[in-house]
């Protein structure tokens, strides 16, 4: 391919390691700050905050994998390999909550359950107790934050966990079973340590997120990093102990990918037969079947069911005041700042793992996972490593303008909607290259080769075959680039011009302002267009048994 057209290799390599250069800069401005010379604001954060972030996040993250994990792999098995009533229905419906946002379900169980809620109000009404007369859960707390955390990510272990279930070999079960194994014994001793490697990139995942939420620990008055690094930035003033403390965050989600990595490379495990037959499905009946049903239904009323009725009973409330020309703005800024990154995304993945596939070398292939790795980063660590070098860019410029010519550039870059859609690419990126890589991955090399002989170029390859066979592929990725960047909350709140607003923003801005009602309008649309992706990932989810 290369010797047939030089060109590529003259222009389509160096475009992909300076893609990768390009994203990576905000990563490795960060992971600089851990051996940046320290000054009296860090000194104070040492001596007071500190280890209250340590010890914050570190509980917050063992109480999420400890949900995470009951719920998703509990709900992926019961739903795999069980009957019960409702079992079809569950096994697409338990996905629903990956379309709410985390702050999105704490801003609405606040509401719900706070003490001027209507929980809290029906009890005083009904009992006639007073405040002191009567004990309820503070929701506001580092247990509510691990349980919001919990009935919103759990689709991710729930997700991958019934995937490694289905596509298990059938001999291997039997064997189980006829060495003596119940269907629980042959869970625990069988199924589990084979489903180990996608259960632990799942509960990755899960924790990932949890280390990358702003909106739901600040609403909660939590500190971790995330709070902190917004305090120190904009509260002290001061950038260099922030970025400090996104390094120390940095180095927390490269610990969880390395973990996830090592799991998946120690634990592989292989077909060892060509014929696929069904899973045994085991009939649960009695209070077997009840325990069944409500272990599946907790989860999706608790995660989805009530905090949607919640949320469309607020917006019934208040559209009449809150649906107005600045909603419908605000729309379109989530829309289109949505719809361009999700296209750029698809665009530059395209580029990249196209790429990988002309050119099969180590630097390409470094290249393009240095650029995927950027998922795993917090929106907040993100949008940090983005404007310190923008700003220095920014100032260098102004400088020198204003020494040579007189004339003051101000801010180009920092503070700017391409910041923005920097910051969205860096972090966002990755999910679409996994997605394109998958739907490359399944067209035959031998195609490119008879397209070759009819005298396409790699570009015309590219248009008229590949493209026309993984156009679902590219939908998917455009998708799920598209939801992400609707909730994206850190990034654009550091990063976003003046007066200029998402609905992400403009609901957390209004639930700070305790007007929860209020920005139930907002929360909705964004909770609604999520639901599009976790439709996709529910049909794809189901047809993943080999053989099916």
């Amino acid at each position: 391919m290369t010797a047939s057209y030089p060109y590529l290799q003259r222009l389509w390599k160096p475009g992909i390691l300076l893609v990768a250069l390009l994203f990576s800069l905000p990563i490795f401005t960060i992971a600089s700050f851990i051996i940046h010379p320290t000054n009296e604001v860090w000194q104070h954060l040492l001596d007071t905050v500190l280890s209250e972030y340590l010890v914050n996040s570190a509980l917050l993250m063992l109480g999420v994998g400890i949900g995470t994990l009951v719920i998703g792999v509990g709900c992926a098995w019961l739903t795999s390999v069980c009957i019960f009533p409702g079992k079809r229905f569950f096994a697409w419906a338990l996905l629903l909550p990956l379309a709410f946002p985390a702050y999105i379900i704490a801003y609405t169980y606040t509401g719900m359950f706070d003490y001027a809620g209507p929980v809290q109000t029906w009890i005083r009404d009904t009992t006639g107790w007073g405040l002191h007369d009567y004990f309820f859960p503070e929701v506001r707390s580092l247990g509510g934050a691990v349980t919001m955390f919990s009935l919103v990510l759990y689709p991710y272990v729930y997700l991958l966990s019934r995937a490694a279930f289905l596509e298990q070999s059938v001999c291997v079960l039997e064997v189980s079973r006829t060495l003596g194994c119940s269907v629980w014994s042959s869970f625990y001793r069988v199924a589990l340590p084979l489903a180990r490697p996608a259960i632990v990139a799942g509960l990755s995942l899960a924790l990932m997120e949890t280390l990358a939420d702003y909106g739901a620990v600040s609403y909660f008055g939590l500190g971790v990093f995330t709070t902190g690094i917004f305090r120190t930035w904009f509260g002290l003033g001061d950038g260099t102990a922030a970025a400090k403390l996104a390094a120390i965050l940095l180095m927390f989600v490269f610990v969880l990918v390395v973990i996830e990595r090592w799991s998946r490379k120690q634990s592989r495990y292989h077909h060892t037969s060509n014929r696929y037959s069904a899973l045994p499905q085991y009939r649960l009946v009695g209070y077997h079947a009840g325990l069944a049903f409500c272990a599946c239904f907790i989860p999706l009323l608790l995660g989805f069911l009530l905090p949607a009725y919640q949320l469309a009973t607020w917006a019934f409330e208040t559209y009449e005041y809150m649906i107005d020309i600045s909603f419908v703005k605000l729309t379109l800024h989530s829309i289109s700042l949505a719809l361009g990154a999700a296209a750029l995304a698809v665009v530059l993945a395209l580029f990249l793992a196209y790429g990988k596939r002309l050119f099969s070398s180590n630097t390409v292939a470094t290249s393009i996972r240095v650029v995927a790795t950027g998922y795993a980063i917090p929106g907040t660590v993100v949008a940090v490593g983005v404007i310190i070098p923008f700003a220095w860019i920014d100032n260098s410029l102004d400088s020198l303008m204003r020494e040579h010519f007189g004339y003051s550039t101000g801010l180009l870059l920092s503070g700017s909607l391409f910041a923005v859609m920097f910051a969205y690419m860096v972090r966002f990126l990755a999910v679409s290259i996994q997605s394109v890589e998958s739907g490359l991955g399944k067209i035959k090399l031998s195609m490119d080769d008879a397209a070759r002989s009819l005298a396409y170029t790699p570009i015309e390859i590219l248009m008229k075959v590949h493209l026309p066979l993984m156009k679902g592929t590219v939908l998917t990725a455009f998708l799920i680039v598209f939801v992400d960047v609707m909730k994206e909350l850190p990034a654009t709140l550091i990063l976003r011009p003046f007066n200029f607003n998402t609905l992400a923003v403009r609901a957390f801005e209004l639930a700070s302002d305790e007007r929860l009602a209020d920005s139930s309008t907002a929360a909705l649309m964004i909770v609604v267009v999520g639901l599009v992706p976790v439709i996709l990932l529910s049909h794809s989810i189901s047809a993943s048994r080999v053989g099916s």
